[in-house]
């Protein structure tokens, strides 16, 4: 039933646009097409086309009930509007079926007019993410390259656009058919070998196994690894502003966001809520928070807020904890180091253009307690960007001078944050990165069926019980690209892709 059905949907936002695009895909597709379009004259067109090759033309009702004038560009039929066709032959389109394109004028009506069309000339409306499912089913894509398709449609920053497209290129398919080769080949020889002892000795065979299992284990941890860089990439760094009252804090979403978004006034405690902004800095994404003023206070409402401070910034992936730099440190600064000591914190010495009382010495004193690790190349880096590194407890700081007033330090926190989580530099685009996290569940799952392989040889099993764990790390790995899947886990993934792609 699938293979005979023809869908159609809108490809294009459907928003009011300069242009709109409706896809048709099916083995129908052709015939749907040529029942909407025309050329100039009225001939038809479509069936006869060239594939890949754009014409210019009209997109037609024939079946409104309506009077019209005869035109000799329609052959009297309603002109919907002036349009560009296209027929793109199978397996030569995205889906790897005939498929239509009509690109129109990107008003909503429009749009609508011209789906409804194809509709009633035998298209059916496509589900959400059927064309990308179809793509799939017809073996023009893996399931991994599927589901980067919609990763490029989300993508919030260059990190993540990089390596959704890598990962749309076949990046990820490619490494994981190379581990899939390797185990697979270790698992023919150990049947073969139990099959014909006679001419196929495993002697010695155990030691080989043993590293190779090793090297599998390597680069799938390394995949593994790359997760949760790859989901900061893809869903943005959760970042949670906190400080004493009256510090800045709102100032400082403010400037970042680039609007009024905070209320600000010299009222301490006038954020009593949380704020949440998604915004771009530079070339990376962050899911800001601004939170209530974190001091001890009697006020009901006010500690509500403070709780709610202390439970989103527990939570968080980045600290932005702002400290007036023109007044003495207190005992509400102590509490809100000890809270945050563990985090990856970014220290905002705030307020720099009014007179300095507060040194980075005494933040670096105020988290330290023990023993601090400085070291020198770091420091001189840092210095020339007018902020300080320090290493505690295996956990980084950093001290920034700033003022969200005058907008002083603010792309020094940019390549600050650049430094903490990427690197400073977005990665290489030939860097496979793991953005989902179904694809990490089945690395895991591979990594532990390769331990289980090791432990076994260890322990001097029989063979065949490395053959059978052998095969439960192919098929996991085999279930990211969608080798060995289930039909509920397709239709699952497909149903979160918007209409029409």
């Amino acid at each position: 039933m699938f293979e005979k059905d023809t869908i159609a949907a809108i490809a294009t936002g459907l928003t009011d646009s300069g242009i709109g695009i409706i896809r048709i895909s099916g083995p129908g597709a052709v015939e749907v097409g040529d029942g909407l379009f025309r050329l100039p004259g009225g001939r038809y067109f479509l069936k006869d086309a060239a594939s890949h090759v754009m014409q210019y033309g009209f997109a037609v009702d024939k079946n409104r009930n309506m009077e019209i004038e005869e035109d000799s560009a329609t052959n009297g039929y309603d002109i919907i509007d002036e349009v560009m066709a296209v027929v793109m032959r199978g397996p030569r389109s995205f889906t790897g079926e005939d498929t239509v394109e009509i690109q129109c004028h990107g008003g909503v009506y429009v749009m609508q007019r011209i789906l409804e069309t194809a509709l009633k000339c035998g298209a059916r409306l496509a589900e959400p993410g059927e064309f990308t499912k179809r793509a799939f089913l017809n073996g023009r894509m893996d399931l991994s390259q599927a589901e980067a398709v919609m990763d490029v449609i989300q993508s919030q920053n260059q990190y993540a656009l990089s390596s959704s497209v890598n990962q749309l290129k076949g990046a990820l398919s490619e490494k994981i058919k190379e581990l899939r080769g390797e185990i697979i080949y270790e698992i023919a020889f150990i049947e073969s070998a139990l099959d014909d002892p006679e001419h196929i000795s495993l002697e010695g065979y155990q030691e080989k196994l043993y590293g190779k299992v090793e090297q599998l284990l390597h680069h799938i941890g390394r995949l593994i690894d790359t997760a949760y860089d790859g989901k900061l990439a893809k869903e943005g760094i959760n970042t949670v502003i906190v400080g004493k009252p009256n510090v800045g804090k709102s100032s400082l979403l403010n400037r970042l966001i680039g609007q009024e978004r905070a209320i600000v006034t010299n009222v301490a405690g006038t954020t009593r809520d949380v704020l949440t902004e998604s915004i771009r800095l530079g070339d990376i994404h962050l899911n800001i928070v601004d939170t209530a003023g974190i001091r001890s206070t009697e006020d009901y409402v006010e500690k509500i807020g403070v709780d709610k401070a202390k439970k989103y910034a527990d939570e968080a992936d980045l600290i932005l904890y702002v400290v007036d730099a023109s007044a003495d440190l207190d005992e509400n600064d102590r509490e809100i180091a000890d809270f945050i000591k563990n985090k990856k914190r970014i220290v905002l010495l705030n307020k720099s253009d009014l007179e300095v009382r507060v040194k980075e010495e005494e933040m670096i004193s105020l988290f330290a307690g023990n023993e601090i690790q400085h070291t020198k190349n770091q420091e001189e880096i840092f210095q020339e960007n007018h902020c300080k590194r320090d290493t505690i407890q295996k956990e980084n700081f950093y001290i920034i001078r700033t003022s969200a007033k005058e907008g002083e330090g603010m792309d020094v926190i940019e390549q600050t944050v650049k430094s903490m989580f990427f690197h400073g530099e977005i990665k290489s685009s030939s860097e496979v990165f793991i953005t989902n996290m179904r694809h990490k569940e089945n690395l895991q799952e591979a990594y532990d069926s390769l331990l289980l392989v090791k432990k076994s040889i260890e322990d001097e099993m029989p063979e065949d019980f490395f053959s059978i764990d052998l095969m439960n790390a192919y098929g996991a790995l085999g279930r990211i690209i969608g080798e060995e899947v289930e039909d509920d886990l397709v239709e699952e993934i497909f149903s979160k892709f918007c209409m029409g792609k």
